[in-house]
């Protein structure tokens, strides 16, 4: 018996300096928190997706008191409302904000691809892409099994006959999709542009066309006959130049593959 109350004692003893010696460590590494941080990472939406350039929230929250030239209207997912809090606090004028989308550079479905095999493994984009890159003959494309739509926090991608979509109207541009796909096939874009090439396989036209009705084979059409000069064909596959496109849609009615559409 008084073995065990020496043992109790000791432990309280242990307990009562670790205590001690916390307390005073915290009063001695104390780093005071402008509360403007505290605010402003209130303000944001908490998503931690990484479209400002920040890791995440904290981060930019921080950015913004530490750099003056950091500006207040990178939180797409945000929007308006954010970026206003944000000003509010900051005691600076509110931004605008760049309106930016996903884009899935693929247009194949499970009607104008060719399958090389059929997959029956876990229903995942990144566990299908190990298996000889999917099902489909194409390389490049969509593999169907919702990755991105898993991580969407805007519910803006949906999954409709083994081709993904983004639903323009939901998405904010926070990239997540983009490090969830696999074949990296998904594009932040300025959410102004309507105009895009759905293709991202560089291979030569007869290799191509084989495998999807809905490719790019680089014949150059769009590119010879677009009236601002903003296409262009590199790796066998067109590009279009945001900074020279007006959106006419010349391009659009003039594919004969139909890969590049004016999205809405």
């Amino acid at each position: 018996m008084h073995t065990v109350l020496i043992a109790v004692l000791l432990i309280t003893v242990i307990g009562i300096v670790c205590a001690a010696i916390l307390s005073i460590a915290s009063k001695i590494m104390y780093v005071a928190v402008d509360e403007r941080v505290t605010k402003i990472n209130a303000a944001l939406p908490g998503t931690n997706c990484g479209a400002c350039g920040f890791p995440g929230c904290a981060g930019y929250a921080s950015a913004l008191i530490e750099n003056s030239e950091t500006k207040s209207n990178l939180c797409t997912p945000g929007g308006a409302d954010v970026v206003a809090q944000i000003s509010a606090v900051l005691g600076i004028e509110s931004e605008a904000v760049a309106s930016k989308v996903a884009v899935i550079l693929c247009g194949s479905d499970a009607d104008t691809q060719t399958k090389k095999m059929t997959y029956t493994g876990i229903q995942s984009c990144y566990a299908a892409a190990t298996v000889f890159c999917g099902e489909s003959a194409c390389a490049y494309g969509c593999l169907g099994y919702g990755d991105c739509k898993l991580v969407c926090p805007f519910d803006a991608i949906c999954v409709t006959n083994g081709l993904a979509r983004v639903n323009r109207n939901l998405c904010t541009g926070c990239g997540l999709c983009v490090a969830a796909c696999p074949h990296k096939i998904i594009s932040i874009q300025n959410g102004e542009s309507k105009t895009h090439v759905l293709c991202s396989n560089i291979e030569k036209a007869a290799a191509v066309r084989k495998k999807c009705t809905k490719c790019c084979f680089g014949c150059g059409r769009c590119m010879r006959e677009c009236p601002e000069k903003a296409v262009v064909v590199e790796n066998n596959l067109a590009k279009i130049d945001y900074e020279k496109c007006t959106d006419c849609g010349h391009c659009v009615g003039i594919c004969p593959t139909k890969c590049i559409r004016a999205l809405v």
